[in-house]
């Protein structure tokens, strides 16, 4: 129906890439729905001009901040404050039902019939399943709920400092209340869980139709070569299930990538895509400055460029 859609969000250009690729997800899986991107305006021309190549609509909203960093700093996830921005989505009112899809999410396959359920509709969250994950939900846009949810915002504000603690206080009997609002997991699969409880993932992981990359290592922070089909990034933060990784990977690498490279033109840009150079070539993709930054931020290429023994190789030459 033209007036039901899927929306997701990107403040920033990593998780514009992020959205290209769920866009492409839902398109490569047949949706009949309309594909809306919501950005802020610090997304560059050239991922906005991609996300238009591949979404229905697109529009640049202001960029709403809790400010609540005491919240923010216990779950150690600052960035997640412009989460609260996720509240547009109840402004769409051009559309009857929506379902929000965060922009670190992958579909699997046609999950279409998710626009037959009621608002609010969502999974439980593997931390406290008594909570929804804010990561896919149905929501009705209307400006009446919008204007409630922002003064819900400033009069409660949000146990978790995110959207998620908003959405949850909001819609506060969605544990209780109705059953049939609470998503089979299969729609919301944390990568998180997969490693909790992997008998489960074992025995239900292939039903799966919708994979959130949960956690701060993004699919984005990774590097990927192409031709020996082969990710690089920091083991120790690696959350994910490889095999969901590889998918996001494979659909970015080959449908994405393209698409970005024709708007950079002869612009250099870090697609995060090597193919099969030696380790000094590909740390040419990467300017210093953003090679410092990931380390400062705790990202550093623990698998390639940064790998022990290229330190150790750098600090013999060095020496000698």
């Amino acid at each position: 129906m033209a007036d039901q859609a899927f929306v997701t969000l990107a403040t920033n250009d990593s998780y514009a890439r992020g959205a290209m690729v769920l866009g492409k997800s839902l398109r490569n899986h047949n949706t009949a729905k309309k594909l809306v991107a919501l950005i802020g305006p610090h997304v560059s021309v050239q991922c906005k001009a991609v996300l238009q190549r591949i979404f229905d609509e697109v529009r640049v909203v202001d960029v709403l901040d809790s400010g609540d960093t005491a919240h923010l700093a216990m779950m150690k996830r600052p960035d997640l404050g412009v989460t609260f921005t996720k509240l547009h989505c109840w402004t769409l009112t051009h559309y009857s039902k929506c379902v929000f899809m965060d922009a670190d999410t992958l579909v699997l396959s046609n999950i279409d019939e998710l626009f037959d359920r009621k608002e609010l509709s969502a999974a439980p969250d593997p931390g406290w399943p008594d909570c929804f994950n804010s990561g896919v939900f149905v929501c009705c846009p209307s400006m009446e709920t919008y204007d409630k949810l922002v003064q819900y915002c400033t009069e409660h504000g949000s146990f978790d400092g995110g959207d998620q603690g908003i959405l949850n206080g909001f819609f506060g009997d969605w544990a209780t209340a109705d059953i049939s609002k609470h998503l089979p997991f299969i729609y919301n699969v944390s990568s998180v869980a997969i490693y909790t409880y992997m008998p489960a993932f074992k025995q239900f992981g292939g039903n799966a139709k919708v994979v959130h990359f949960l956690g701060k290592t993004k699919p984005w922070n990774y590097t990927f070569d192409p031709k020996a089909k082969r990710l690089s990034g920091d083991a120790h933060e690696a959350t994910s299930h490889p095999t969901f990784l590889m998918d996001w990977w494979m659909l970015y690498s080959s449908a994405v990538v393209p698409l970005l490279y024709e708007q950079y033109g002869d612009q250099p840009f870090n697609s995060g895509c090597v193919k099969g150079e030696s380790l000094e070539a590909q740390a040419l993709l990467i300017s210093s400055e953003e090679r410092r930054e990931r380390w400062e931020q705790g990202q550093a290429d623990y698998l390639g460029l940064d790998s022990f023994e290229n330190i150790q190789r750098k600090l013999d030459s060095f020496l000698k």
